[in-house]
Parts: structure tokens; sequence; C-alpha cells
């Protein structure tokens, strides 16, 4: 990858010389489509008894001036490798810089969009973790934190946005104007942000308690505004400031809150200052199930968490970024719950976050939730589902521990101790104990600082009246991290009544070690299914007994059959782990979700379980199998569907499914029928999203091609109908169709969005994109090419692209061991850089249980 690399011990050794007493930064975006002019201003003292020398980071096009303390610097001497090279150094200094900078296509530093419908130019910024460079000089590391003062000359029809309220714009020559805000409280570069453009706004105001008054904004391209559902918006975000002001037990620490909808983004969302950024697809421009706006919602109130957690308070080092991240998606989850329609929010975090969490934690590059990060690299890499999901989980223990009351407690203590500074670990664990009275030193040595994670096991005996005679529960640990762990959980008993499973009965246990006796259920009669872990206690892997699980998979109903949405959730993701590790053949599973997806109730459950057939179908099921099981899927699809009690979500749901998996003549006209409205279903709307999804099945079912896709590209006129219609050519099943893929995706002058459509996969929710499971011998030829290519991808692109093709393009599709030596053969012979290690050894160890899975699958099935 591009760039210097700051490790920790650089950023400690400047951090410990040199405090940033302001930034003022003048940006000039009147300059062209290709380059800016930046001019920083930064003030700085160093400390006397410490080097005379240090260095500040730029990435531009051209350095025109470096001036430190009234000293002109030469430029090609002291500007290389991103960074300014500074000698000579005052008790107080003043460095200059002018330079232009370029704009980007990858959703990094200062990121230029032109909206197709209109030729309207939009620029947002993105600096996490170290790209404000791109854009200013800076000092770029999470500790030297300063107020920040933004000067920003524009046309003069543009709106800008930052982390200040919006001046208002003084008149500039050339039909320009001139933005000055006001300083920012003291924030890290990566929290700094700058928005240009033409955008379209919405405002509206919050009240609090208190009486203090925010203005919130909305702000999207003017071509998406028709779709702009402000008034949803602004009271998840309302109900979330009355939330966290109240259990934060402080103000909302900025001026204003403005909340941007912006296209070709990399993340769902990002915390600057005072303005979020958000990616545009959350601007619904057709019917979208509700899972998808549970998770809008859940991304909102992530982002707006932030604002303490992060932005107020903000970690002294990458190492500790879960102070941000595990918090905010931990409050998010509670202001969920308490705030919005999605009362259940926990049960859909155990069965698709949760689970993505202990899917991580088994990779060979799991890690510490307050891991490491000996450098840049490294910390690119830990924003992962371990920080995000195993960390919310563990809070979400840690608050069982010491209680609700004194948890908050500690956090108002930690907020009010740290505002506008920089924290670590031990300085939030002091908090907590000084709020609770505990030692939490054990507790964060087992959770926090210990990697993977533990399985627990039912372990019983039964006499001839199906009387528990004996009952364990066993612990495992990974060979790699063998740490056995303290569990306080619940073991749930359910058995049918009624027609559904409900519980008949509870038992609280602490678990340490490897067996763990509960004596409390001997004499208790064996119901129908025992779980593990009711009510979803602690972070560890379940599995079912036998005998459980044999009563849910010869139940019609299956999982479905429990009355209450946690304990199925907990279900399916112990069956689906059971899949992974190659405990339950991949056939079995599909079955079981056929029987029991019918009765789930939570959206975002049933997107994460059709998530799982599709994986089945593509990676885990035996090759011999895949035919029937894909005919069995599209038929329940079909059924689905078309059923008279379906409600709107669920056909919505249904329809995205059935046209990832059709390939039948039938199902192809039932797919084509609902396209060109020949065929209705009742309550199901076929309007721009789902076209483009019945379009991929038509495409990669050879039955529509290249004059189709350019007429719904023309009839849609939008980015995402640009991007969707270049996934749908590169998904056409024809060799040369994955040609002209490849090289479009490879090539640098693509928009990121496209990029991801072009590759397809995970990228892709509808099915666009090279990687189809149904086109594996036309991808075989790309298996070698990937290897030949990647090391030159990996050096030459900006992280955001490198990562994309490096996971978008591995051969996964090919389950086979030749692919797992070619990936074992290029770790060994290429030695790449840490950060491209990891991402191949992840993508090997998810091929081997792949490999695992279907070998599993094909002895069950004869």
């Amino acid at each position: 990858m591009s760039g210097s690399n700051l490790t920790h011990e650089e950023a400690a050794a400047r951090s410990a010389l040199l405090s940033v007493t302001s930034y003022e930064i003048g940006l000039d975006l009147t300059r062209g489509p290709d380059t800016f002019r930046s001019t920083t201003l930064v003030r700085f003292t160093a400390d006397p008894a410490g080097p005379a020398s240090t260095f500040a980071e730029l990435a531009a096009e051209r350095v025109h001036e470096i001036t430190l303390n009234g000293r002109a610097l030469d430029p090609d001497t002291v500007h290389r490798d991103e960074r300014i090279h500074l000698d000579g150094l005052a008790a107080e200094n003043e460095l200059r810089v002018v330079a232009d900078c370029a704009y980007s296509n990858t959703g990094a530093g200062l990121h230029r969009s032109v909206d197709p419908v209109d030729g309207k130019v939009y620029l947002f910024t993105h600096f996490e973790v170290q790209e404000a460079r791109r854009v200013f000089t800076t000092f770029e590391q999470p500790d030297l934190k300063a107020p920040f003062t933004f000067t920003v000359t524009a046309p003069d029809s543009w709106t800008v946005l930052s982390a200040s309220p919006t001046p208002e714009p003084e008149p500039a020559p050339d039909g320009a104007a001139v933005w000055r805000f006001a300083p920012t409280p003291p924030l890290p570069t990566y929290l700094t942000s700058i928005v240009a453009g033409e955008y379209h706004l919405v405002s509206d105001h919050y009240t609090a308690k208190s009486g203090q008054e925010v203005p919130l904004r909305l702000a999207a391209r003017a071509s998406v505004a028709p779709d702009l559902d402000a008034e949803e918006l602004f009271e998840t975000t309302k109900r979330g400031l009355d939330f966290y002001l109240e259990v934060f037990g402080t103000d909302f620490p900025f001026a204003k809150y403005d909340q941007v909808f912006v296209p070709e983004y990399n993340l769902s969302g990002m915390e600057n200052a005072a303005t979020v950024i958000l990616r545009e697809n959350f601007v619904f421009r057709s019917e979208v199930t509700d899972a998808v706006r549970h998770r809008r919602a859940a991304t909102i109130l992530h982002e707006l968490a932030h604002m303490w957690f992060g932005d107020l308070v903000t970690m002294r080092w990458w190492d500790d970024i879960w102070l941000k991240e595990t918090f905010a998606t931990y409050m998010s989850v509670r202001a969920q719950v308490a705030t919005t329609r999605w009362h259940d929010s926990w049960t859909g975090f155990a069965n698709a976050d949760k689970a993505n969490a202990y899917r991580q934690d088994q990779l060979p590059s799991t890690h510490p939730v307050a891991g490491p990060a000996a450098d840049i690299e490294q910390a690119l890499e830990n924003f992962d589902q371990i920080t995000y999901y195993k960390g919310a989980s563990v809070i979400k223990q840690l608050v069982t521990l010491v209680g609700d009351e004194e948890f908050l407690a500690g956090m108002r203590i930690y907020f009010a101790r740290h505002a506008w500074g920089n924290s670590t670990l031990a300085d939030l664990l002091a908090a907590l104990e000084e709020a609770s009275g505990r030692d939490l030193g054990a507790w964060a040595r087992e959770w926090l600082g210990q990697a993977g994670v533990n399985t627990l096991r039912p372990d019983f005996t039964v006499d001839g009246e199906g009387r528990f005679t004996s009952f364990s529960i066993l612990q495992e640990a990974p060979g790699d991290h063998p740490h056995l762990r303290s569990h306080r959980l619940a073991v749930g008993l359910y058995s049918r009544r009624e027609g559904e499973l409900r519980r008949v009965g509870q038992v609280r246990v602490d678990v340490t070690g490897a067996r763990t006796e509960v004596p409390a259920l001997i004499g208790a009669a064996r119901p129908d299914v025992v779980l593990l872990n009711d009510e979803d206690l602690t972070y560890a892997l379940i599995r079912l007994d036998p005998h459980s699980l044999g009563h849910l998979l010869d139940s019609p109903d299956g999982i479905g059959a429990f009355a209450d949405g946690l304990p199925r959730a907990l279900s399916w993701a112990a069956a689906w782990d059971m899949v992974r590790a190659g405990e339950l053949a991949a056939g079995d599973y599909v079955h079981l979700v056929l029987a029991g997806l019918a009765a789930e109730t939570d959206s975002e459950v049933v997107q994460t379980l059709q998530g799982t057939l599709l994986t089945c179908l593509d990676q885990y099921a035996a090759p011999q199998s895949r035919r029937r099981l894909r005919a069995d899927v599209a038929g329940a699809a079909r059924q689905r569907l078309t059923a008279p009690a379906a409600a709107g979500d669920g056909r919505l749901a249904w329809a995205l499914l059935l046209a990832r998996v059709a390939s039948t003549p039938a199902d192809l006209r039932l797919i084509a029928g609902l396209r060109d409205g020949t065929v209705e279903v009742e309550g199901l709307t076929v309007d721009v999203e789902l076209r483009w999804a019945l379009l991929a099945a038509l495409v990669r079912g050879d039955q529509a091609g290249p004059a189709e896709i350019e007429a719904e590209r023309l009839r849609d006129g939008t980015t995402a109908g640009a991007e969707n219609a270049a996934g749908a050519l590169a998904a056409r099943p024809d060799a040369d169709a994955k040609a002209e893929a490849w090289e479009a995706a490879l090539r640098e002058d693509v928009g990121n969005g496209t990029r991801r459509a072009l590759v397809g996969g995970v990228h892709s929710p509808i099915g666009l994109g090279l990687a189809q499971g149904c086109q594996r011998e036309l991808l075989r030829p790309y298996a070698e090419r990937y290897f030949a290519e990647i090391g030159t991808i990996w050096a030459q692109r900006s992280p955001e692209v490198a990562r994309t093709l490096v996971t978008g393009l591995y051969p996964r599709l090919l389950v086979e061991r030749e692919t797992v030596e070619r990936t074992d053969a290029y770790l060994a012979e290429a030695a790449p850089p840490p950060a491209l290690r990891r991402l191949l050894v992840e993508a090997r160890d998810e091929l081997n249980r792949a490999l695992r899975a279907q070998g599993v699958d094909a002895a069950a099935r004869g």
C-alpha cells in the first residue's frame, strides 16, 4: 500500500515531544476537477529537553511552500514518503505549508463525485485512520488533538459543511464564495470534515430537557432529495439524543448536528464531529425490507453515540479503538431497544452481529478486543467484527456484572474526567471501578485481553423415565488460544406446549473450567430442547445436544416452533456454527431453515438466514447436492412469495431470495413476468432496486444481456444505476464478460462503488458481479492471475481499493484443495506484508471450512 505507515513507537515519541496548539486550514475548491489548493498553518509547542526534530504528514500532488518559524524549507528536500521532516524546533513553533492536493475517487481523503443525473459536483472527506494528510498538513495521530479553523473557497452556489456551524459565505471573484468557520473544540485530525457541493438540505432542531438547542440538518444530493424521508430520520435522531443525554448525564458536545448521505462511500457511516457521513444507500429509492430500515436506525444511533465515545473522549492510540467502536455499538443497541419500534434488537444482534463476531473470532487472525496495534496497517485490520460485536457482547456481560446504574455512573465519571482529551483502557476501568466498587482487572484480562471464543456443550444422562441423572456443561477452547473463561449463563429447558416450544424451566449457572456440574437439574424431566446460554447472557459458541438437534430436525417447523424470538435466534446461530464446524451437514441445515423460516418474525433474522442459505449453496453443500438444494430453496421462495398470508415485507425478502437462486426455466419465466409486469403478486411492488435484482437473475440465467442492461441503466439514470449496470455486465455467463469485468475492476479511474459492483460477492447484496456460484468454470482461469497480481495491487493501491480487490477477487468459489495449496504457496514464496497476509490467511481458513463442510455433507447424503 502507498504512503508511510506510522508506528505506535513513532507516535508515542512525537506526542512526548510536542503538543499542537491549533490548526488553520484554507482550502480552495475552485481550481478544477483534479486538484485543490491546501494551505495549512499549524502552531505547536516542543519540549526543549527533547529532540529538535520531528515530522508532519502530507500527501500532495505538488508542494509549493514549507515554512517553519519563518524559515523556508526546500519541499524537494524535506517532503518525502508523505512526511515533512522538520528540524531546528523551538519551544513555540509555526509551520506553514501550501500545496496542491488531489481529489480522490476511492472514498478516502477528499472524494469528488459527479452526479450522472444532473452533472452536479459533490465532495466529502473521509480521514480515518490516516487520510487527513491527503487534504492538509497534519500531525496525524489521535492523541495530538487541537482546535481546527477551516476557511473554504468554493462556487457560490454550493453548500459547505464542517464541524462548526456553517457561516454566511462572503462573496469572492469569479462566482466564488468564502466560508470562514469558527474554531472547533479540540479534535483529532481524523474526526474533522469538509462537505461541499450543491447538496439539498433539510433543517430541524432539537431541544434537550436542559434547554440546550441543537440545530439538526440532513444533506443529500439534489437528485435523491425526493426520497429523503426526513421525518423518520429526524425522529430517530431526536429519540437517540433524548436517550444519550439522559444516560450519559451530559449536554450534546457540539453546537449542531448534520447527517450527510453521500454516494460511493466505503462504510455505512463515519462519526466526524458534528457532521456524520452516511452511505447514500440509506436514502431508500425503493421499498426495502424492515431489516434494512432497522440497520439504518442502528447506524444512525451508532454514529450519534460516537459524539461522546470517540469524539468527546478519544482513544490515545489505535490499540484502543474498542473504546469508541465497542461502546458505540453496545449503546446503539440499547438505544434501539429503548427508543425505536425494534424493541427486540438484542435478538437481531444475537443472530447477525454476534454470529459475525463468532466467525471472526475463530479465524487464525483473531485478536483480543483490546488488542495491540503496532502500526497503522495493523490498526486498519482491527476495524472488524471482534472490535465491534464481540466487544459489544462483552460490555453487555460487564453491565450484568457491575450493575446497570453503576455502569452508567462509571460512564459519567469517564466523560467528565476525560472530556476533549484522550484515554486508555486503564482510564475506563478506573472510572468503572470507582462507580461499582469492583476490581475489574481480572475481568479485563479474561475478556478484553485474550483472543478466541469458547465452546459450551451440554453433557447429560437420563434414566428410563427420561429424567436427568447427571448434567454438566463442558467448556472447550481452541488450541491457539487455550483460555477457559468464567461464564454466568442460564440453561433453558424448552418443550412443546400447544404446538410451540415454550420454556418449561431454567437454571442459572456460573461456568468455570472444563466441566461444570449443574446439580439443580438432577431429577428434572429432559425437555425437547436444551438451550445453553438462554437469554444470551455470555459470549460463547453453544452446541445443541443430539436429542435437541434431532427434535428440531424431525419437526415440521423446526426452530420456528420456538414461541419467542431470542431462543429462536440463539438456536439458529448454534445450528449455523455447527455447520461451519463440520458437526451438521449443510443439506440438513438448509432443510432446517426452510422448515422454520416461514415462522420467523424478525426481519433481520430472516435476512441473515437467507444469507446462510446462499453460503450453503455456493460453498458448503457437496457439489452433487447443489442442484437439488438450490431447487428446494427456490421452491420455498416461490411458495412463500405467492402465499396469501405473506405480508409486504415478507414478499420482498422472498422475491429477493428467489432472484438469487432461480435457475429453472419456470422460475426464470416467473421472474421475467414480475419484471415486465405480466405477472403481479399482491403486496409486492416491483420498483427500481427489485427490477435490478430480477434482471440480475435473468442475466445469470442467460435470459438477458447487454441490451436489457443498458435499457435498465438508462431507465434508472443514477449513480446506483450505473454501478448496478457494471455489476450486471460482469455477471453474464460469458468468458469475454469476465475478462472485461476483471480489467475494469483493476482500473485506477473506476469509482469505488463501481469497483465493488464489478467484484460482486459480499459486495453485492443482489448478486451482481464476477463472483457467481453457478459460473465456477468461467472463474477458474482467474485463480492463477489473482496470485500473480495481488502483490502489485497491494503495493500500489489505496487501502480501501486494495482490500476490496484482495478479498473480492479471491477464488473462494473454487472450493478445492488446489486453491488452498496455491494460497499456501503464495504466502510462503511472496512473503506478503502483515495486513495482506492476514486477509489471505482468513480467506484460506474459510476455504478449509468449506472443504470440511462439503465432506460432511457428502457423507450425510451417502
